[in-house]
């Protein structure tokens, strides 16, 4: 199978769904999706496969491929965070993830302060100092950036010690790599991101659950209303 092409299908249909063009109730046939996009009955059961897993469609024998209610989808999957980031529930999934992460990583923070092993604890610290680095370089909107405030995050979910926070860790990555490649992070990070990241790296170096469940929350919340649309 071309992974480039199960890729083409698989983005154009699960797109097309997380966007509304495809509605709930929706059923497609294996044989005009073929005709429509030009591609093979392997390549589209397989796509169709996928979306089954992340519960978006069913697939019934003689009924064909069914679009299922959004609440019943696989809300924390990067492809779906992915194709929401690029549709017009954007603004939706940026709020979700931020209001998750509001709840989730201030407790993930104190338990890191508990739980996390040295090296952990070094490794916070030092990617907190690059952050700072380049966010005071205003080179906050780059790869660089990016890679270690992915790895900041994702490390500071794993030394939690708890295995459900910890899984969270890919539902961050998208919505942070999603912000990143379409232009949504600022090349100068807003006022306190930095210092935040550097306090509550500190406050777990230290073992001070207190402080880093303090400073998690505020940087959290400061996220939570960057992204958080304005009332009406």
């Amino acid at each position: 199978m071309a992974i480039g092409m199960h890729r083409d299908v698989l983005d154009d249909i699960g797109g097309r769904i997380a966007a509304g063009e495809l509605p709930p109730g929706e059923v497609l046939t294996l044989s005009g999706i073929e005709e429509a996009l030009g591609a093979s009955r392997t390549v589209v059961r397989e796509a169709v496969r996928v979306l089954e897993s992340l519960g978006m469609v069913t697939s019934r024998r003689r009924v064909g491929v069914t679009v299922q209610p959004r609440e019943q989808w696989d809300a924390f999957s990067p492809q779906l965070i992915g194709w929401n980031l690029r549709g017009p529930f954007r603004q939706r999934q940026l709020e979700a993830l931020a209001e998750l992460r509001v709840a989730a990583e201030p407790m993930a923070s104190l338990l890191a302060a508990r739980r996390a092993t040295a090296a952990q604890r070094a490794e916070l610290r030092r990617l907190a100092e690059v952050l700072v680095d380049l966010g005071g370089r205003g080179l906050g909107d780059t790869e660089p950036y990016l890679e270690a405030d992915v790895a900041f995050h994702e490390l500071l979910l794993a030394a939690s010690g708890n295995p459900q926070l910890a899984a969270l860790a890919r539902p961050v990555q998208a919505v942070l790599e999603g912000r990143t490649r379409l232009g949504l992070t600022p090349p100068i990070p807003v006022p306190g991101t930095l210092e935040e990241h550097m306090r509550l790296a500190l406050a777990i170096a230290e073992g001070d659950e207190d402080a880093a469940e303090r400073h998690s929350r505020s940087h959290m919340r400061t996220v939570w209303g960057e992204v958080a649309a304005p009332e009406a």
